[in-house]
């Protein structure tokens, strides 16, 4: 099968699309034909080792690969097709179109990836291309925890900073599923984009700080490291909670003393990826409450430039590669 494949930590230069054995599954495990699969900013992080996010460095490295990666095909993100299952699967047939994530198995850049039967895996929202399934379950895993975890009430005023990016984005969505009145924050070029996610208000962060207005929230919700707690706290209304996804080490610390000594919450819960939260985004697609919001997708050849999209932090959507000869998803 083809992959595409890293031996070293570098540039986007280090991808190259080569020649590998199929995997085989085992009895617990279901063989995917790959269609298509999201090239996230993770995927570029663990390409470089260089996260935005350093405080997990040394846990990472360990994890990943001290001096070369271990697992040399990259993505976790995917859409696809199941090609074989083992003995012991049920509930998945050959031929079924399925879409999720293989978490830290990644795999998913190369056309055939094995992955357990049990995991965050479901059939795929039927109206929707592969690739348009490919970019639901990262960004729509994570902001579906965060949107959970902050408890939105119909009503409450939300504040979602990094608006743009693929978990905000579905992060808008769902808050305004829940009945909440959305303000996203991002550049000025991705204003139309929020609005037609249903954003009730948008700020541009390079010409206002949201955090530093009259303005009172009952939510904010945090996708950018380094943001500072006590301007986040002020914008909240009593009894208002902080949510951050992408913490650096001193919220991690600071963050469960903020109930004791104040009125507010702050919280830094990382996501899990089930297969109960991927069918309820399922039911979301299918029933018009969200969607996913494709840049463009490239070929696998072109999966440097992919990355370097990511990296750009310029595209308007996920950047989705076509898994396969074929190249179309």
């Amino acid at each position: 099968m083809k992959a595409i494949t890293y031996t070293r930590y570098g540039s986007p230069d280090v991808l190259d699309l080569v020649e590998i054995s199929t995997p085989v599954p085992k009895d617990d495990e279901v063989l995917i034909r790959v269609r298509a699969a999201e090239a996230t900013k993770a995927d570029c992080e663990m390409r470089s080792f260089h996260f935005s996010v350093r405080w997990f460095w040394l846990p990472l490295r360990l994890v990943l690969g001290v001096w070369r990666p271990r697992r040399p095909i990259l993505g976790a993100y995917f859409a696809g097709e199941i090609a074989a299952a083992g003995r012991h699967v049920t509930g998945f047939a050959v031929g079924d179109e399925v879409f999720g994530s293989s978490g830290l198995r990644l795999g998913a850049y190369g056309e055939f990836m094995a992955v357990p039967a049990q995991g965050a895996i479901v059939e795929k929202p039927r109206a929707m291309t592969f690739a348009d399934a490919a970019a639901v379950p990262m960004g729509g895993l994570n902001a579906l925890h965060f949107m959970r975890i902050a408890r939105i009430q119909p009503g409450e005023r939300v504040l979602i900073i990094g608006a743009g990016g693929s978990i905000g984005a579905h992060a808008v969505q769902i808050a305004k599923s829940m009945g909440a009145e959305v303000t996203g924050v991002d550049t000025g070029a991705k204003a139309d984009l929020l609005r037609r996610l249903g954003a009730d208000h948008v700020v541009d962060y390079t010409t206002e700080d949201a955090l530093a207005t009259a303005a009172r929230y009952d939510v904010v919700f945090d996708m950018v490291p380094g943001r500072s707690l006590t301007s986040a706290l002020r914008a909240l209304t009593p009894g208002g909670r902080y949510v951050h996804g992408n913490p650096r080490l001193s919220l991690l610390i600071r963050a469960p003393f903020v109930r004791r000594f104040t009125d507010k919450i702050a919280t830094c819960a990382f996501a899990g990826e089930t297969k109960e939260a991927l069918l309820t985004l399922k039911a979301m697609v299918d029933a018009g409450a969200i969607t996913s919001i494709v840049d463009r997708v490239l070929p696998m050849r072109a999966a440097a430039e992919a990355h370097r999209l990511v990296e750009s932090e310029t595209r308007r959507g996920a950047i989705v590669l076509a898994i396969g000869s074929g190249g179309e998803c």
